[in-house]
This record gives C-alpha cells, sequence and structure tokens, in this order.
C-alpha cells in the first residue's frame, strides 16, 4: 500500500500523515512547496512537489499509489477560489486516482454538507459537490464529515484564549446551538482505519466526539477546566456578521462572514451511529480535550 495525501501539511493532515507514518504506512504527500514539507520529511515521508489545481503535477504525484487520502480545502477566499481550489480541485485529484488504478479514495467533507446547506456559503457549496464527484467517480470511497475538530491550536485555542484573558465572552447569537467537537488524534485514527476496513467502502460517515454541548456549554466546560469564572455576552448574528466582513481582509482574522453563517445555519452533531459501529474506536471527552490543548 502507498498512500497519496493531499493537504497533509494542514492543521489536519500533520496528524493524518503523522498516524500512518506511525503505523509504519507509505505515504507520499502532496506540497505546493517543499520547504513547507520539511516535517512530512522528517518522519520518513515522500514528497511530490504540485498542486490540486494542476493535473500534471497531480498525475506525476498519484503514479504508484494504491490509495489516496484527499483534505485540500479552504475555508475563506472568493466563490470562484472555493470552484477552483475545492471544486474542481478535487475533480483534478479523482482524474489521477482513476488513471492511477487507486484502490480507495478517503474525502475529508464537513457536517452540516448537505443538499440544504450546499448555497449557504460557497465552503458548504464546494463539499457537496466534492462529495458528489467523489460517489460518481467509480472509484471506491469512504467520505468523512467532521464536526468541529479540536486539537492543540486550531479553533480550540481561540476558544482558550477568549475564556482564558477575557472577563466577558462574547457567544454569537443565541449560543444554543449545538456542536459536537472530535479530538484531532480521533479523526487521524478513523482516516487510517478507512484505508482498509471492508465495511467502510462507498459510505460517508458523520463523526463527532462523545459529547453533545452548545455553545455556551462550551464555554462553560472551557471556563471550568481552566478554573476561571466567567460571564457570556451573547451578540446578534447580524452583528457578528458586520465585524467579519470589516475585518476579514486582516491576516488571520478571528471569524468570517460565512462562518457566522455557518454558525446560524444551526446544529453541528451527528444524526446516526455508523461511524461508531464501523470503527468502534475510543474517544476522547470533551473536557479532556480541553485538558490537552491547554
Amino acid at each position: 500500500m502507498k498512500i497519496l495525501v493531499t493537504g497533509g501539511t494542514g492543521f489536519v493532515g500533520s496528524r493524518i500523515v503523522h498516524e500512518l507514518r506511525t503505523e509504519g504506512r507509505d505515504v507520499r504527500a502532496l506540497v505546493r512547496r517543499p520547504e513547507r514539507g520539511a516535517h512530512l520529511a522528517s518522519l520518513g515521508v515522500e514528497l511530490a512537489t504540485g498542486d490540486v489545481t494542476d493535473p500534471a503535477s497531480l498525475a506525476a504525484a498519484t503514479d504508484g499509489c494504491t490509495h489516496v487520502v484527499h483534505l485540500v480545502a479552504i475555508l475563506t477566499g472568493r466563490p470562484q477560489d472555493f470552484d477552483r481550489v475545492m471544486t474542481q480541485g478535487t475533480r483534478n485529484v479523482i482524474a489521477a486516482a482513476k488513471g492511477a488504478g487507486v484502490e480507495r479514495f478517503v474525502l475529508m467533507s464537513a457536517l452540516g454538507t448537505t443538499a440544504s446547506t450546499k448555497d449557504i456559503v460557497p465552503y458548504f457549496g464546494a463539499k457537496f459537490a466534492m462529495e458528489q464527484d467523489t460517489v460518481a467517480s467509480g472509484l471506491e470511497y469512504t467520505i468523512f464529515r467532521p464536526s468541529f475538530i479540536f486539537g492543540r491550536g486550531g479553533a480550540l485555542a481561540t476558544f482558550m484564549k477568549q475564556v482564558r484573558y477575557s472577563p466577558v465572552v462574547t457567544v454569537i447569537g443565541s449560543g444554543q446551538q449545538r456542536i459536537q467537537p472530535i479530538w484531532l488524534d480521533d479523526v487521524a485514527e478513523h482516516f487510517a482505519r478507512a484505508l482498509e476496513t471492508p465495511a467502510a467502502a462507498n459510505k460517508t460517515f458523520e463523526i463527532g466526539g462523545p459529547d453533545i454541548v452548545t455553545w455556551d456549554e462550551l464555554y462553560r466546560t472551557i471556563a471550568k477546566v481552566l478554573g476561571k469564572r466567567r460571564a457570556l455576552a451573547h451578540i446578534p448574528a447580524s452583528l457578528a456578521r458586520s465585524g467579519a466582513r470589516a475585518t476579514q481582509w486582516i491576516p488571520k482574522a478571528p471569524l468570517s462572514a460565512d462562518q457566522v453563517a455557518m454558525i446560524e445555519a444551526g446544529d453541528n452533531v451527528v444524526t446516526n451511529s455508523d461511524a461508531v459501529h464501523t470503527f468502534q474506536l475510543p474517544l476522547v471527552p470533551l473536557e479532556d480535550q480541553i485538558r490537552r490543548a491547554a
């Protein structure tokens, strides 16, 4: 088995690659700039220079690979950026995988991706198109739709910083929408198992952690673990959207208008137990996720 991983230098991708290498898997990572893959190379990963928007580079990257883990996505940008990188990029990766005779294609989608949400924001629209193209590809596939992914860094670090340093924590909207955060290492294990689990073939799995909480409960849980007493202040989503639009061009802006819209879209929780029954993995509880990230 030889696995091509796209997006392997990212927050989630680097942990998936680490898990695969820990298991002794043969991994090749697609990287746009080799210097960004130095950490992966130190793990014994073969680097392939290329880009999902460059079909020729993908043909070379997939050559000799038996499996593909496709993770590339963007969170902000113009609608045409989402189309170019995510929608068309995925079509390019699928074409290369078919040309290489890949045995299984494992795709990272997102919880909340459905036919009814695809027009809310370009991100959901692109994820929906990626799923549809994967299902129609003729390749054996597994698709994962994770809820919020927590790890050391990423979104959880932002939430914890709010609680650690602000006596009043702002919460968008009512704070009653529910989420089901899953620990980064647990996501990596799901992807590693999906490569060879027969029951995962041609299935789409929603994955989340063992705890479902509202946004208010999430912040209160963080405060409890950190030993802080914090008040919550709810701000209207419309005001949050305006603020996000005003700061969206700032490097590493805390929130985009699209992300506010995704929070407004409703609960982000798993609707079935298919992943639990198929993979039977122990999952890290929310309080332990926060402790590990502290």
